[in-house]
């Protein structure tokens, strides 16, 4: 643009292009009387400016960086938007009251620094929650950092979570920063945290109240600033009871905590589920999967999921995997444990005067072996917990 041309204010144009759109590449035109205001346009956002009469090839060289710099910004966005699609609530899939209530607690402490814990069933997407809390919070723009407790051994699980000094740690060379100085400034997710040992239980206890520890064979007090957000698939008020959960460290944990409801609790989310997944895999695997029949919909929402919703996700795939062409999934594509006609089940004999805990034996009885043994899937189509369904196996000697 010139900066003086009959009709039109050069300076006026620059302002009214960089509100409609602040990443415009602006190339001012000035003469030499011009280059003051020239230099001043460059102060309010012009890419460059040129000297009459013009360089071409300067000119094609500063418009040519600047569609770079265009591109670069508009991939940022995108990535940010993915970054938000992959971490943020649309992974929280779902329309049922049990799912939407997580989704405004998260959207209502997600802001504040509160530690949460998060409790539900293995599969149920306790670690999704607590990504979502993380990146809807002011510190989206740090670190997440996921450790799995119950996936590190005993001996080593200290010095991961707080670090060690030279030599302390066996086949280690140096010092090393644990998880708590890696998320400094962001959000350290402690999944499975009910399979901490009692020792460490005491440690995190004191980091978590005082916001500081030591590393492992270290002097030096070192201070973090973390939000520290846990789950457990554990029934942490029973371990407290058992004495394997110490009590302060949970009342420290519960600040707020979320219950992730089971799958079979809300199978009216099962569409909107596969839906995803099959988006999601279509991309993922190349594939041309034009969504679920009814008949596989109705099978997969009258299925337990015992593994709740990572076991969906996971049948989802293998069926996306193995379809070919552009169609819709159908009852052939499910997986035998699926696929295979559903009885009514074994008649049961009752009669009159019998005891109630004598049918419920046989009821139990007969749901096992439909269930091939599968303990968490028998409880899942009894309607109650896999613990009260062991109890009952010893009551009535089943086991």
């Amino acid at each position: 643009m010139e900066l003086r041309v009959q009709r039109i204010d050069g300076m006026s144009l620059l302002r009214r292009a960089r509100e409609k759109n602040p990443g415009v590449c602006a190339v001012v035109i000035a003469g030499t009387a011009d280059i003051a205001q020239a230099v001043e346009a460059m102060r309010q956002g012009a890419a460059d400016f040129q000297v009459k009469p013009l360089n071409h090839e300067k000119l094609l060289t500063v418009l040519r960086h600047g569609l770079e710099h265009q591109a670069l910004a508009a991939r940022v966005v995108e990535m940010e938007s993915q970054l938000d699609e992959r971490f943020g609530f649309e992974r929280l899939t779902g329309r049922s009251r049990a799912i939407v209530r997580v989704m405004e607690q998260v959207r209502h402490i997600a802001a504040t620094r509160a530690t949460v814990l998060i409790e539900g069933e293995t599969g149920t997407g306790k670690g999704l929650v607590a990504q979502a809390i993380h990146q809807n919070s002011p510190r989206k723009g740090e670190r997440f950092v996921w450790v799995n407790c119950g996936a590190l051994a005993e001996g080593v699980i200290e010095g991961e979570l707080f670090g060690h000094e030279r030599g302390e740690l066996a086949g280690s060379s140096g010092s090393g920063r644990g998880r708590f100085e890696l998320a400094d400034g962001g959000t350290l997710f402690l999944d499975e945290i009910g399979e901490l040992p009692p020792a460490i239980q005491v440690k995190l206890l004191r980091a978590m109240q005082d916001r500081s520890f030591e590393r492992v064979g270290g002097t030096e007090t070192i201070r973090t600033d973390v939000r520290l957000v846990a789950a457990t698939s554990r029934d942490l008020a029973a371990e407290v009871g058992a004495g394997r959960f110490r009590e302060d460290l949970f009342c420290r944990l519960g600040v707020v905590r979320i219950q992730m409801p089971p799958l079979r609790e809300r199978p009216e989310d099962i569409p909107l589920l596969v839906e995803r997944f099959v988006r999601e895999f279509n991309r993922e695997h190349g594939r041309r999967v034009a969504g679920v029949t009814r008949g596989v919909l109705d099978r997969l929402m009258r299925h337990p999921w015992p593994g709740n919703v990572r076991e969906l996700r996971n049948t989802v795939e293998g069926m996306a995997v193995f379809a070919r062409g552009r169609r819709a999934l159908d009852l052939s594509d499910l997986p035998d444990r699926l696929r295979e006609v559903e009885s009514a089940g074994e008649k049961l004999e009752l009669r009159v005067g019998m005891t109630v805990d004598e049918a419920e034996r046989r009821l139990i009885a007969a749901t096992l072996r439909h269930a091939g043994n599968d303990k968490p899937r028998a409880a899942a189509m009894l309607g109650i917990g896999l613990r009260t369904l062991y109890r009952k196996l010893r009551r009535y000697s089943l086991d």
